[in-house]
This record gives C-alpha cells, structure tokens and sequence, in this order.
C-alpha cells in the first residue's frame, strides 16, 4: 500500500514542478557567470535550507514528538508527511535549475529515517545523494545534516560538537556539524552546518545562548586558519540571529561592510539581503534573514582555486513559497502549519543557494 501512495505521489509532484523548475532555469542560465566560468563542471552548487518540523510519523520515547504522530495535536499522518518530503524535493530541485545541487544543508529534520526517505524516496533519488547525520541532544529531537554529491564532493573527515552551556548543562540544543572534503580532486573545503538556539522568551533574554555557541564555532574556525590562513570555509546554517547581530558580527567576527583580509577573516554574504529589505524568515511585519551563508575571506578573491562573489548568492523566494499575510500585509513563507492549523505549505524559511567557481 505505502509504495502505491508514494507513486501518485510522486506523479502530482512531477506535473507540479517541472514548469517551476523550468522558469526557474531560465532565470539561473541568464547570468553573466555562464559566459565567464563555462559549463557546471566548473560550479559547485550550495543549499541551506530549515525545512521546518520534518518529522516521521512514528513515536520516538526518548524525544518530544508527540504532535507529530496521526493521533496527535497536529493530526501528522502518512499523506501529509509524504506530500511534504516531495515539496522539499521540488524546493531543492527548483533551486537548483539546471544544475543539481551539489550540497545541502538542513535543519529541523528529525532523524536518518526522513533523511533516507527524503533522498531515496522522493525525485531527488536520481540525484544520488549520501548523507552526514548524527542524533542530536535536542529535546525535539530536531537535528541539522548534509547531502552531498560524491561526485563533486568527497569527505575525508566529518564530526560534530555537541554544545554544553557552562552557564546552565541542562540546555539542550543542535550539535555543530563539521565536514571536511575535496571538491572535484582540487581543493579542500571546510564546511559548518548549524542550527543555533532559538529565540524563545525574548531575543535578548536568549542571546548569551547564540553568543556561547558562536564562540564555540569562532574557536572551530580559528583553528583551520591556524593551520592554513587561506582555507575555504564556507558557514552556513540558521543562527536564530541576523547578520548585524552581536554574535555574529563581533563573536564569530564575520564582516559585510567591507571585506577585511587581516582581521575578520570571515565574509558574511547574506547581509546583502537584509539592505534590501529582504529575508527568509518573516516576523509579524519585518523581514529577517535568519538563514546565511558565511565565507572565508579569501574565497572572494577569484585567483583562488574555489571562488564567488556577494552576487553568487540569492535567496531563493519563488512567489509558489509565498502566501498573502492578511494580518501584517504583504506576503510570508507558505508554511506546513501555522500555529496547530495544516496548511499544507512548504517551510516557515526559504531557503539560500550560493554557487562557488572552481578554478583550473
């Protein structure tokens, strides 16, 4: 019975996509980095995307997943959980346009069994994704993970760091994942994935939370620089705060104004978005962009063997993601629930993609 409900499925989501996609594409061929750095063997491909409560509809005793289950407060059964894995899906490959995604950062997934299903079972299966995942202690039971393509990407190492707040142990929150690879046998890429404590109680009252893990992060990095001050790190995650934000303009001391060789080391590409008014979280009335990718300073400089500029990186915001806001006007991310009510949407985020030119 579960293969036939996937089947029909799958055939909905097929017919949905593929004129999304293909706008989508034309967009993406139209740029200017086509002509300059040629065909996407020459590309890698980045996504992060928080996909907001993906949950299986099986109990797990030792976190708090009950609203997720069919007879729970959100009613979460097989159909809605699998219309869900095909609309991630249609995001990543609409995202993507032409070219796959090479890698793919996610948060809020709750354990390896929606990630198998999200890449064995849904269109994405031709894309051959492999996964980097590891429980987490959060009492959700929310994780963060990363798909890759071993065809651009190679790991050599991976781990994560497990956050223990020397001001209060009993906080319990998403590790750090850390992977280090090859791309295409040419050069070595440092990545971090995170999902930073939320805001709950207040944005100032949750800080010292954001700004602890920060500074665990700020350590992580200083040590790749201290062996190689022109490694490529790229840092990407939802950080519960934005880019002007003390934890992660002054902590991880990741710059926007200007970039800084010398002493920020870090480039935060996403600030771009925010001075245009833009974001992929929408709080009452204000856009907030939660949601960033932040580089090693030395990968705008296009004599290096992986590169990109500011405008290699967009926020991902197709009007099919959005849904008027009666309340605070304008639109918002279409989400799968707003408060205990199925909307049947995609994420209350949109996601980020960033394109990083490999050179010969």
């Amino acid at each position: 019975m579960k293969r036939k409900t996937i089947s029909k499925l799958h055939l909905v989501y097929l017919i949905a996509v593929i004129p999304f996609c293909y706008s989508s594409c034309k967009l993406l061929n139209n740029s200017d980095n086509q002509e300059k750095y040629g065909n996407s063997e020459q590309s890698l491909h980045i996504m992060f995307y928080n996909v907001e409560n993906l949950f299986d509809t099986l109990d797990d005793p030792r976190t708090n997943d009950n609203d997720f289950l069919p007879n729970g407060s959100y009613n979460w059964h097989s159909y809605r959980y699998y219309d869900k894995l095909n609309k991630i899906a249609k995001v990543v490959l609409a995202t993507g346009g032409w070219d796959d995604i090479d890698l793919i950062g996610l948060c809020e997934i709750e354990n390896r069994k929606v990630l198998d299903d999200l890449v064995f079972h849904t269109p994405l299966k031709s894309n051959k994704y492999e996964i980097i995942h590891k429980e987490s202690p959060d009492r959700r039971g929310i994780d963060v993970a990363l798909l890759y393509s071993r065809d651009k990407f190679k790991p050599i190492y991976y781990a994560f760091t497990k956050i223990i707040f020397p001001f209060d142990s009993s906080i319990r929150t998403r590790d750090i994942l850390y992977a280090k690879g090859v791309v295409l046998n040419r050069d070595t890429l440092h990545l971090f994935v995170n999902h930073w404590p939320s805001r709950r109680g207040g944005k100032e009252v949750s800080e010292k939370r954001r700004v602890y893990v920060a500074s665990v992060l700020r350590e992580k990095v200083d040590s790749i620089l201290k062996h190689n001050a022109s490694s490529n790190i790229v840092i990407m995650g939802d950080f519960n705060d934005e880019p002007m934000d003390r934890s992660i303009q002054e902590i991880l001391n990741a710059g926007f104004d200007s970039i800084d060789f010398t002493s920020s080391n870090l480039y935060n590409t996403c600030y771009q978005f925010k001075q245009q008014g833009k974001g992929s979280y929408k709080y009452r009335y204000e856009w907030n962009q939660l949601d960033q990718f932040i580089v090693s300073s030395n990968m705008l400089n296009n004599t290096t063997s992986l590169s990109l500029k500011p405008s290699d990186v967009d926020l991902f915001s197709q009007d099919w993601l959005l849904i008027e806001d009666s309340k605070y006007t304008g639109k918002k991310p279409f989400r799968t629930y707003l408060g205990p009510r199925y909307q049947g949407g995609y994420s209350d985020h949109l996601p980020i993609h960033m394109t990083i030119w490999i050179g010969k």
